[in-house]
C-alpha cells in the first residue's frame, strides 16, 4: 500500500468511545423494549392487585358471622317446669325472649317482638338451650352465656346488603324485625364474630346461607387428590421413563408422543364425559363419589405429569448416563440410580403443579354429579370417604354461586379465598422442593 492510497477526504469511522447514529438507534430501541417490558409487568401487577382486592373484599365477609350474645340464668324450678311441658323447646324459647326483653329494658330500649320474630332472627333457640342444660345440669342457677348465630339476612342488613327500602316482607325477614335488630345492636347484644362453621361445617341447603360451610367439600377434595396422587405419579413417571430412556425412536413412539401432547390441550369437560361413560355407566361406580372424581382428574393430569417428567429427564446431561455405563452399570441402573435422582426436582414440581390444576377443576365434576350433590355430612370412615357421595371445593363454590340468595354469593367468594390458599400453598411447596433437591452440574 502506498501513501497515495490514503485519501484525506475519507470520513473517519467512529471509535470505541464515540457512537455513531446506527449504534444510537439500536441503543434507543433497546431502551424502548425495556420500557415496554416494565410497562407490561406493571399492568400485569395492577390487574393482579385488582383481582386479589376484589376477591378479598367480596369473600372476607364469609369468614364472619353475626351472633346474638345474651347471658341469663335458668333456675332448677324453671328447668323442671319446661321439662314437664308438652312443647319443651317452646318453654325454653319463652325464657330466652323474657331474658332478651329484660336486657333491652335495662338499657331503656322498648321494642315489641314475639317468638316468630326471634325465629326469623336466630331460628329456634329453645332446642339449643335445652340441649346445653341437659348436658350441663350443674349450670342451673348460674349465669349462662349463649352465643346464637343470626340468620344470613340479619347479617346482610348489618353489612348493608339489605336496606329498609329494598326489604320486602317474607317469612325470612320483615320490616318490623329491623327495629329489633337496631335495638340489639345499640344494646351491644348483637355483634360480629369469626365464622368457624364456614371452614369446618357442611352445606346447609338453599334456605340457610348463614349455616353453610366448606368443611365436607374440603374432605371430598382431599380424597380426590389422594386418588390422583397415587395413580398419576407412578403411572406418569413410569411412562415418561420408558418413552425417554428405553423406547425405540420410530413412528409408533412419535405417534404416542404427539397424542400425549394433544391430550394435554383437550378441554377438561371432555374427560368428564369420558369418566361418566366409562366409570359410572360402564363400570358402575357410585355417582358423586371422590373415587370417580379422582379417576377422572387422574386422566386429565397424566399428560401434564408425563410432559414435565420427560422434560426433567431430558435436562439431565448425557455425560451422566455415559459415565454410569462406562463403569459397568446397566441401562436400568444408570436410569434409576443416577438419572432419576437428578430429575426428581422437576418431576416433583410437575406433579404438584398437575395436582394444583386438578384441585381447581370444576367442569369434569359437572358430568359425574358432584355439583348436584349437597354435602351435608362428613364421611363415616376412611374407606367411605372414597365411595360415599360428596362434593369438592370448586363444585361447592359453583353451587353457591348459582343460588339466588346473596348470602351464598359471599360464601362462594370466601370459598375462592380458601381454594386460592390451597393452590398457593401447593405451588410454594413445588418451589421449595425444586430449590431443596436441585443439583447443578
Amino acid at each position: 500500500m502506498t501513501d497515495a492510497s490514503l485519501s484525506p477526504a475519507a470520513a473517519p469511522r467512529a471509535g470505541l468511545i464515540a457512537t455513531d447514529a446506527r449504534t444510537r438507534k439500536r441503543n434507543a430501541a433497546e431502551k424502548r423494549f425495556r420500557a415496554y417490558g416494565i410497562c407490561a409487568i406493571g399492568v400485569g401487577l395492577l390487574f393482579l392487585v385488582f383481582l386479589f382486592t376484589s376477591i378479598l373484599r367480596s369473600g372476607l365477609p364469609a369468614f364472619t358471622q353475626t351472633v346474638i350474645d345474651i347471658e341469663f340464668t335458668v333456675t332448677q324450678e324453671q328447668f323442671d317446669t319446661a321439662e314437664g311441658k308438652m312443647l319443651k323447646t317452646k318453654e325454653y324459647e319463652k325464657l330466652f325472649i323474657a331474658a332478651l326483653e329484660g336486657q333491652l329494658q335495662e338499657r331503656g330500649l322498648e321494642v315489641a317482638f314475639d317468638g316468630k320474630a326471634i325465629q326469623r332472627l336466630v331460628g329456634k333457640p329453645g332446642g339449643t338451650i335445652r340441649s346445653y342444660l341437659q348436658a350441663n345440669p350443674d349450670r342451673l342457677g348460674a349465669p349462662i352465656s349463649f352465643e346464637l348465630a343470626a340468620a344470613s339476612r340479619v347479617d346482610g342488613y348489618l353489612n348493608g346488603r339489605i336496606t329498609r327500602d329494598s326489604l320486602v316482607d317474607s317469612r325470612f325477614l320483615q320490616a318490623s324485625d329491623l327495629d329489633l335488630i337496631d335495638a340489639l345492636q345499640q344494646a351491644d347484644i348483637i355483634k360480629g364474630a369469626f365464622n368457624w362453621n364456614f371452614i369446618t361445617g357442611t352445606d346447609s341447603g338453599v334456605d340457610n346461607p348463614g349455616g353453610a360451610g366448606l368443611g365436607a367439600s374440603v374432605i371430598g377434595s382431599f380424597f380426590m387428590m389422594l386418588v390422583v396422587l397415587f395413580l398419576s405419579l407412578p403411572i406418569g413417571v413410569a411412562a415418561s421413563i420408558y418413552l425417554e430412556e428405553f423406547a425405540p425412536k420410530n413412528r409408533w413412539t412419535d405417534l404416542i408422543e404427539v397424542n400425549i401432547s394433544n391430550l394435554a390441550a383437550v378441554p377438561s369437560i371432555v374427560f368428564g364425559i369420558l369418566g361418566l361413560a366409562v366409570f359410572i355407566q360402564f363400570a358402575g361406580l357410585p355417582q358423586s363419589a371422590p373415587l370417580v372424581g379422582g379417576l377422572v382428574l387422574t386422566l386429565m393430569t397424566l399428560p401434564t405429569i408425563i410432559i414435565s417428567t420427560r422434560a426433567s429427564l431430558a435436562a439431565v446431561p448425557p455425560s451422566i448416563r455415559d459415565a454410569a455405563l462406562g463403569v459397568g452399570a446397566s441401562k436400568m441402573q444408570s436410569v434409576f440410580h443416577h438419572v432419576l435422582p437428578l430429575a426428581m426436582p422437576g418431576i416433583l414440581t410437575g406433579t404438584i403443579i398437575g395436582l394444583a390444576q386438578a384441585l381447581g377443576e370444576t367442569a369434569p365434576l359437572l358430568l359425574i354429579g358432584m355439583v348436584g350433590f349437597v354435602a351435608r355430612e362428613y364421611p363415616e370412615g376412611f374407606l367411605s370417604g372414597f365411595t360415599d357421595a360428596n362434593s369438592a371445593m370448586p363444585a361447592q363454590i359453583y353451587t353457591w354461586a348459582s343460588r339466588a340468595d346473596p348470602g351464598f354469593y359471599e360464601k362462594a367468594w370466601g370459598g375462592i379465598i380458601i381454594l386460592l390458599l390451597f393452590l398457593i400453598t401447593m405451588n410454594a411447596i413445588a418451589v421449595v422442593l425444586r430449590r431443596r433437591f436441585e443439583r447443578r452440574w
